[in-house]
């Protein structure tokens, strides 16, 4: 699978720890930057690791920042991606099953590198369930993403 990777100046160091994990997991990751701690603007690196998924130059995407809000809230944003703000081992698992998550977002300063590990493991090696209800679901969140898209 290939795995598009953005992070801004507050999520780099956990972007740079995870790469040589995720490859050794057999991926492939395209590193769309951040590299340095000088402050950068998050949406610049989501627009670029989103713009990569929605096109199908990648398969998933993974953004880190501080929190993983911003990331987040700025992913969303882009019409195709489902991105989730993931903490935690059982929401990994839950955001792909039941939302079929196309893009993941930490936050460096919530989850260490171990966590981060497991997190991304979890969520790269989950299916989506690809039930009627989850599907009826998401079909009603690409209807609101089509009732208020913005069409020139």
């Amino acid at each position: 699978m290939k795995i598009a990777m953005g992070a801004d100046h507050a999520g780099y160091r956990l972007k740079d720890e995870l790469k040589p994990f995720i490859e050794s997991l057999g991926h492939e990751v395209v590193d769309y930057g951040c590299n340095c701690a000088d402050s950068v603007d998050y949406p610049d690196y989501a627009l670029k690791v989103c713009e990569e998924v929605v096109s199908g130059g990648a398969d998933k995407g993974i953004l880190i920042c501080g929190t993983g809000i911003g990331m987040t809230i700025a992913a969303n944003k882009v019409p195709g991606i489902r991105c989730a703000l993931v903490n935690d081992l059982f929401s990994a698992k839950a955001t792909r099953e039941h939302n079929d998550s196309n893009v993941l977002s930490l936050g460096e300063r919530v989850v260490g590198p171990g966590v981060a590990q497991e997190i991304v493991k979890i969520w790269l090696e989950t299916e989506f369930s690809n039930g009627e209800r989850h599907l009826g679901r998401i079909g009603k969140v690409k209807a609101l993403e089509d009732k208020y898209a913005i069409h020139p």
